[in-house]
């Protein structure tokens, strides 16, 4: 040691080292995709913590888009992309599509189709509000996007986020990142793009339409519904067995009354640590390296344009529906806009802004029906797309 001192190899050996640190540490690796994907981070935290939108979506996202872009030296094993790391076995989950039917078991437990079974004709409102889907995926291949990539960026409009995972991890998995995090904000956003489309598209006696209360639904149709729906759905679309079969199965132990423990398994601990590892993950894979992209953009676009179809095919086939309905059996038009699948935010809205117009008409049971039917109608698109395109 003090020969090292005496002729300075030490110092040399310090410098060296610090040298090597310095190059490990993210101030050495941060570029401005970095910079600017962490405000965006940032955001989304924000925006579930101050305003509520979608907390449990938009906080684990958030996060994680910190995580995903927090610069390293290539080689450490940390990364969502690099092979063997902690990320990138939690990541293989997102990857081979195993959250989303994970969450389609709790969507089903925790979800009533009681409001849809009493008034069966709110399905088709669910099944108007799909065109979002169909529109961006012509939108997609006009843009010159491949058909499979085109498929993958369409189901963006059925406001259904593990739909959206499930089906870009089998047709486009490269645009995994950019289309989950497309859907994801979207959905959170619901309260902000839907409001000022339902007000342009009705009148102001429209919106004060009054529904008829919804009959009392007895126990064995609750029962049976799930099971033949299932039937009925999986024999058109088996492609989408993964997410219709988990979200009846879900719905079922919900409904027989015998498997409580089962469904509350199913609607708490099972869907809370899947959303959670989805949405870190998720965010995780935004890297800028691979995420800031003029297809990503591009995506984002198509995002807002088949959400915003979405919900003027849903709000305008209620209006066309009316004109052949008797009086007092019309449909405040204002519940359209819920039949994308953001559960429950987009029947909340429908309610919330039906309330501006008369304080005393509440849509939210009504809105629920066409809500849920466009849980199953996104997952019967994806299906569809996923039977043409794979």
């Amino acid at each position: 040691m003090l020969s090292l001192l005496a002729t300075g190899g030490f110092m040399d050996f310090m410098s060296t080292q610090l040298m090597q640190f310095l190059q490990y540490t993210g101030f050495a690796n941060v570029t401005i995709g970095h910079i600017i994907m962490i405000l965006i981070g940032l955001i989304f935290i924000f925006l579930g913590i101050k305003f509520e939108f979608e907390p449990l979506l938009l906080v684990p996202i958030g996060f994680g888009i910190l995580v995903g872009n927090i610069p390293f030296y290539p080689g450490l094993k940390i990364g969502v992309y690099e092979h063997g790391s902690v990320l990138n076995i939690l990541y293989h989950g997102v990857q081979n599509g195993w959250y989303p039917p994970l969450i389609f078991l709790g969507i089903g437990a925790m979800t009533d189709f009681s409001a849809l079974l009493s008034n069966p004709k709110l399905f088709l409102i669910g099944a108007a509000a799909q065109c979002g889907i169909f529109a961006a995926y012509m939108g997609a291949l006009a843009l010159g996007f491949a058909p499979n990539e085109a498929g993958a960026i369409g189901i963006i409009g059925g406001a259904d986020g593990p739909t959206a995972i499930f089906l870009s991890s089998q047709l486009a998995p490269e645009l995994m990142g950019a289309i989950a995090v497309s859907a994801y904000s979207y959905m959170a956003l619901v309260p902000v793009i839907q409001p000022p489309i339902m007000r342009l598209m009705t009148t102001p006696k429209e919106r004060t339409i009054r529904m008829k209360p919804p009959r009392q639904v007895s126990k064995l149709e609750k029962i049976c519904f799930p099971i033949v729906c299932f039937l009925f759905c999986a024999f058109i679309v088996p492609s989408g067995l993964p997410l219709l079969g988990m979200l009846f199965f879900g719905n079922l132990l919900k409904e027989c009354g015998v498997t409580k423990r089962l469904s509350e398994v199913a609607s708490n601990a099972i869907v809370n640590i899947c959303t959670l590892l989805i949405g870190l993950t998720v965010g995780a894979s935004t890297q800028a390296t691979s995420f800031l992209t003029g297809r990503s953009v591009l995506i984002f676009a198509l995002g807002a344009f088949s959400f915003a179809v979405a919900t003027f095919c849903g709000v305008g086939f209620v209006k066309l529906f009316n004109l052949f309905l008797k009086e007092g059996n019309k449909i405040n038009p204002l519940i359209g806009n819920s039949g994308v699948s953001a559960v429950p935010d987009a029947a909340r809205v429908s309610n919330s802004v039906g309330l501006e117009y008369d304080k005393t008409n509440y849509l939210l049971q009504h809105a629920m029906g066409p809500n849920v039917a466009g849980v199953v109608g996104s997952a019967v698109a994806a299906g569809i797309l996923l039977a043409f395109l794979h």
